[in-house]
């Protein structure tokens, strides 16, 4: 955390910056995004320490009390007025192409690079201001789907975020129940995988010895965590979420954790929406991995327990004739099923359900969309981050969140600590994503069932992704 004395130095440097530059700190009128933008102009320019606190906290303060449409309309001027100027440039280039010299090099770098960068860099030296530009960022993520070209403004943000979040400024902190309750109450209101009712379930997955929640934090946002895992120590890899989070037990020191051979990670939740994007997940999941082998050697399996957010959608497209293959008609038929309330429950109508969804889920985990990579998200991250797609369970959560975003299936993504880097590199530079052999032969089998069904688009969307096979069955 920032010291207070920093801090203090720091609000002090800007009480004194605003009568340096003739801004008063008291004046509370609301200025329009173009009059912050000439505040971003005056900071590049290069003023003392306490003018350049002043007026960076002045820009901040303003930016926050803005409506929604003046924020837009601050985004478009980040873009317009602090980009890279074309004809300067291009001067830049052809000056280097006559004198390819380190100097001429620099020139050029030093033109090619938006004012926005810099911009942003000294934003950063006002109390707080890491905090408000993460916010800041949350704002911006907000309107790129009306506002594509605003990507260009993102690309500045994400550059320097990777740079301030990286791994070596980050502060790992296991969560328990005499972390501060500020904190427990953030890790209550941010779990976005399995919802906490309160403190009561949050005892239960922090409490007992054989649970554990491990969190990110970063000197400069405080006691405001970025991510946090949860982490159950068992001595099986479950296929039910339900195993894990047993409200019903009242024992909660029953299981004798020196029996716990697996680790499962069955929640991650990222807590800053500015964050986005930014790899704190695979940094989090290696650091908790070599905490818990440090504490526990027993410790052999490391494994998941994922959601799949986006199945349940990609299904209904599919059905609808929304993809550009068709579902077998059994398939279809059998998929009717799902319309009907508490299908699950019964269980004629469950397992027909299952024979067509869950080779159906196998093809779609190892297919590849147009940039080939995996079509769910919590794949993309694991895989991404060296984990193998293990096994797909049927039934794993039948919560109201499970069923609406997957008809209650769940994966398991294993790290085998010996080839986790082995398959980061196949994923990364190749798009093979690395499975079990289940899994694969599931997949290829439903791939053929598409392709009789599709002999036209065999070869694009109804194709099986470059898989491998990882590990025993």
């Amino acid at each position: 955390m920032m010291s207070l004395l920093i801090k203090s130095r720091l609000q002090s440097i800007a009480d004194r910056g605003f009568s340096i530059i003739g801004l008063s700190n008291q004046n509370e009128r609301k200025l329009p995004p173009r009059e912050i933008i000439k505040l971003c102009h005056i900071l590049l320019t290069g003023r003392g320490e306490a003018s350049g606190v002043a007026i960076s906290r002045e820009i901040l303060n303003r930016y926050q009390v803005l409506d929604e449409q003046e924020k837009t309309e601050f985004f478009r001027l980040l873009l317009s007025e602090f980009s890279v100027e074309p004809e300067k440039a291009l001067e830049a280039a052809n000056n280097y192409v006559s004198d390819p010299s380190h100097d001429s090099l620099d020139k050029l770098l030093a033109v090619s690079q938006p004012s926005r960068l810099n911009l942003l860099m000294l934003l950063n030296q006002a109390p707080d201001a890491t905090q408000f530009l993460v916010a800041m960022r949350a704002d911006l993520l907000a309107r790129l789907r009306q506002e594509p070209d605003l990507r260009f403004v993102d690309r500045e943000f994400v550059h320097l975020f990777t740079t301030w979040f990286n791994r070596g400024f980050l502060d790992l902190r296991c969560i328990d129940w005499n972390t501060p309750a500020a904190i427990l109450e953030k890790i209550i209101h941010y779990e976005a995988v399995h919802g906490m009712a309160g403190w009561e379930d949050l005892r239960k997955r922090i409490n007992p010895e054989d649970r554990r929640i491990f969190a990110f934090f970063h000197p400069r946002l405080g006691d405001e965590p970025l991510i946090f895992v949860e982490v159950a120590l068992m001595d099986e890899v479950p296929s039910s979420i339900h195993s894990v989070l047993d409200n019903k037990k009242t024992d909660v020191t029953a299981f004798d954790v020196r029996r716990a051979n697996t680790a499962i990670f069955y929640s991650i939740s990222n807590c800053q929406k500015g964050l986005r994007g930014i790899p704190l997940g695979n940094f989090l999941i290696k650091q908790v991995v070599e905490e818990l082998r440090t504490e526990y050697p027993a410790l052999k399996n490391f494994v998941t327990l994922s959601p799949v957010p986006s199945f349940r959608k990609w299904v209904t497209n599919a059905r609808e004739g929304k993809t550009e293959f068709r579902l077998p008609s059994a398939a279809l038929t059998a998929l009717e099923l799902t319309d009907r309330p508490d299908w699950q429950k019964d269980a004629k109508m469950a397992a027909t359900v299952e024979e067509h969804l869950m080779p159906l889920a196998a093809w779609f985990f190892c297919n590849s969309n147009a940039n080939r990579r995996p079509l769910d998200p919590v794949a993309r991250f694991h895989l991404g981050n060296g984990a193998r797609l293990d096994r797909i369970n049927w039934a794993a959560d039948l919560s109201e969140n499970g069923m609406t975003g997957s008809f209650g299936i769940m994966v398991n993504y294993r790290y085998q600590l010996d080839e986790i880097e082995r398959n980061h590199e196949m994923f990364a530079n190749k798009g093979v994503v690395v499975a079990s052999p289940v899994v694969i032969k599931a997949a290829k089998a439903y791939g053929s069932v598409l392709a009789r069904q599709n002999p036209v688009e065999a070869s694009s969307e109804a194709g099986v992704a470059s898989i491998e096979s990882s590990g025993v069955p």
